[in-house]
């Protein structure tokens, strides 16, 4: 099923980077390239939850598009955390942990499913915390400014992005400990 509506919004995060990081080399004032960022960030993580309801509503689940969503959702982190890092919005090293974290986690998935242990890696509560606090801290700093008046962004997404780092570690212990007994059963 790689052209459903599902699949195809998928896609659309994916299509969706080289747009937000090329907002940022276009000769308009930065307050105009951070909210264009911004708004596009917010619409393109949105497809995620459309997606998934779309699939479910419509019957359109696939393997493939269960295997593409979370590779788009963590294309789209990854390559707006280096914006924000080369924009000196966010510490390289949180980008370091979140990035690492996403790398180790999918490789240990993989690894589980050719051993016939997916399971023991399942999508975990905690993992959908982290992914909801890194999409709330990502337009926070790509806006980087005052919200409304009141929401010095900045601020708030520098909290919000340390928290998603530590959720980041949290989670990865958790699923590290979650598939220790197949690591062990399968490592000689």
């Amino acid at each position: 099923m790689f052209w459903t509506i599902p699949t195809l919004m998928t896609w659309t995060r994916i299509v969706a980077i080289p747009l937000i990081v090329g907002v940022f080399y276009l000769p308009w004032d930065m307050a105009t390239r951070n909210l264009i960022a911004t708004v596009m960030f917010v619409v393109f993580a949105l497809t995620d939850w459309l997606d998934g309801y779309l699939a479910r509503k419509l019957n359109q689940t696939s393997s493939f598009g269960a295997f593409l969503d979370p590779v788009a959702d963590k294309f789209l982190v990854c390559a707006s955390l280096l914006v924000l890092v080369h924009m000196n919005r966010a510490d390289v090293f949180v980008a370091l942990i979140i990035i690492g974290r996403e790398i180790a986690i999918s490789a240990l998935r993989e690894w589980m499913a050719q051993i016939g242990a997916s399971k023991s890696v399942a999508v975990h509560m905690l993992g959908k915390l982290k992914t909801t606090v890194q999409m709330v801290a990502i337009p926070f700093l790509l806006f980087d400014g005052v919200l409304f008046g009141l929401i010095d962004t900045h601020f708030w997404g520098t909290l919000l992005i340390w928290a998603a780092a530590v959720l980041t570690v949290w989670s990865m212990v958790y699923y590290l400990q979650k598939a220790l007994p197949d690591i062990r059963a399968h490592v000689r």
